[in-house]
């Protein structure tokens, strides 16, 4: 199975935004997005802990009202509830749902709930208190734990043996190494940025891509 990371991003269409998502859906792939919660606990899906760089705004997300957000615009570009792109998906479409900043266990109690009823979501995040904290509130969910390039082979493979753990999701670095291969849990590999790369390991690989 792949994913396209944060949606397709080309001249028309921006990362994490809800055409980006729907253009991803009529492709009938999946997506990869990343999550922040507001001062008013909404969840969002961006990418980064402030607005700088697609607004040019010093502010982070954690210290921003939604409705104030919401205001908020680049070109036809503004920042999409969590809720909307569910919604979005009609449930057929696998939505990895990654948890950028450390999230208390009420607010996680609350994204499990927003969720609710959407069997293709799974959570994932380079938090590893992220993950465990959701598998103490609902054991039964769905989640992976990420890893960068950076990551060791021992912290990996540790981490492989929690039958908790739904996938790893592991840097395009790690792609042919056998100790990684032996792995028995899914594997998903980010991100894939060159068409020549996807079409080598897409048979047997499963890959988090960018519009290609």
């Amino acid at each position: 199975m792949h994913l396209i990371h944060r949606g397709i991003l080309n001249k028309k269409f921006k990362e994490n935004c809800l055409d980006s998502f729907k253009a991803s859906f009529k492709k009938k792939y999946g997506i990869e997005t990343d999550i922040h919660a507001t001062k008013d606990k909404k969840f969002i899906c961006f990418h980064d802990f402030t607005l700088k760089r697609i607004f040019k705004i010093n502010k982070s997300i954690k210290d921003i009202k939604y409705q104030e957000l919401k205001k908020i615009k680049y070109k036809s570009f503004k920042i999409p509830l969590l809720t909307e792109v569910l919604k979005l998906s009609k449930n057929k479409y696998p939505i990895f749902v990654e948890i950028k900043p450390f999230l208390e266990k009420r607010l996680l109690s609350k994204l499990i709930n927003e969720t609710k009823g959407f069997n293709k979501v799974v959570f994932i995040s380079f938090k590893k208190d992220n993950i465990d904290n959701l598998l103490k509130i609902n054991s039964s969910i769905k989640v992976g734990l990420s890893f960068s390039n950076r990551s060791s082979i021992k912290s990996i493979l540790k981490s492989s043996v929690n039958k908790k753990l739904k996938c790893l999701i592991l840097d395009k670095k790690f792609l042919n190494n056998k100790k990684i291969q032996k792995i028995k849990k899914e594997k998903y590999y980010y991100t894939i940025k060159n068409k020549n790369y996807f079409l080598k390991y897409r048979k047997n690989y499963n890959l988090i891509f960018e519009n290609l």
